[in-house]
């Protein structure tokens, strides 16, 4: 009877887990809006990703109220500012900005956004702190009152979307209690087993083999929203970047997961091997 409540202990904590590990990691790194922020907020220091950032924010000003006799001053100063705008001092807090507002539009209550964003199915990006400091250096070299938009909404990846937010705003918090059922699962599973060192192997195999569904779940799920284009070159640069960098974020926890798993493989083999019980009495 205590062999099967261990089991069954252990096979629910592992369980439990494969479900709580990930829930937890949606919701430090995407829900939350600090850990989203901190997970692409290196993005904006890469050198490649920066210039074509920039080139496609200087893209999206609107020059329409520059009178056709200055559009000859204006377009060098555009080119110019796509190759400088990185540089300036102002850029960190814009990108940092950009992620914030880009964070809240696509996680708030749809009551609650503009109708632009609120109509919208898909993710929504807004980029208005770069363009607005685009386009007041832009302001600043040639003199022409350029006006900077509050907003510029992009739409990021496909329709329905929205729907799988709010799916993971409910879901992500849940793995905190589940991770807390799997500890209390595992000790039930270690307290009930006659034999210890089967427990530790066991859920050390299974961390493993957890390890390794992740893995596959994961990749997965990149290569399918890598595969989907909208057609907005912003939009699809910010969308690869950042998937790029959440299956890496994603993958150190994996990475954890080998490693608590072989431990606990090779703590169960030494206490195997140190168990009195092996000891046989001489005759």
């Amino acid at each position: 009877m205590r062999t099967f409540i261990s089991a069954v202990a252990a096979v629910l904590g592992l369980l439990l887990s494969a479900v709580a590990v990930p829930a937890i990691w949606a919701d430090r790194n995407i829900v939350q809006e600090d850990g989203f922020v901190a997970l692409a907020a290196p993005l904006g220091q890469d050198t490649g990703f920066q210039k074509r950032l920039a080139a496609a924010t200087v893209g999206t000003i609107d020059t329409g109220a520059v009178p056709d006799s200055l559009a000859g001053l204006v377009r060098p100063v555009l080119e110019a500012a796509a190759g400088s705008l990185t540089g300036l001092p102002g850029y960190p807090a814009a990108w940092e900005e950009t992620l914030r507002r880009s964070h809240r539009l696509s996680f708030a209550d749809p009551a609650s956004l503009p109708a632009e964003a609120s109509s919208s199915s898909s993710l929504t990006l807004d980029v208005a702190p770069l363009v607005a400091l685009a386009t007041g250096e832009i302001s600043h070299a040639t003199g022409l009152p350029l006006a900077a938009p509050e907003q510029t909404l992009i739409n990021v990846g496909q329709s329905g979307q929205r729907q799988l937010i709010s799916g993971l705003t409910a879901y992500a918090p849940l793995g905190y209690p589940l991770v807390v059922g799997a500890g209390i699962a595992f000790a039930l599973a270690l307290v009930a087993a006659r034999r210890k060192w089967t427990v530790l192997f066991c859920v050390g195999f299974g961390a493993l083999l957890l390890a390794g569904f992740w893995t596959v779940g994961s990749t997965m799920a990149r290569d399918a929203v890598l595969g989907t284009a909208s057609g907005n070159e912003v939009a699809d640069m910010f969308k690869n970047e950042f998937v790029a960098a959440a299956s890496g974020s994603f993958g150190s926890w994996v990475t954890g997961a080998l490693i608590a798993g072989g431990v606990l493989l090779i703590a169960g083999l030494v206490t195997r091997v140190a168990s009195p019980g092996r000891r046989r009495p001489n005759r």
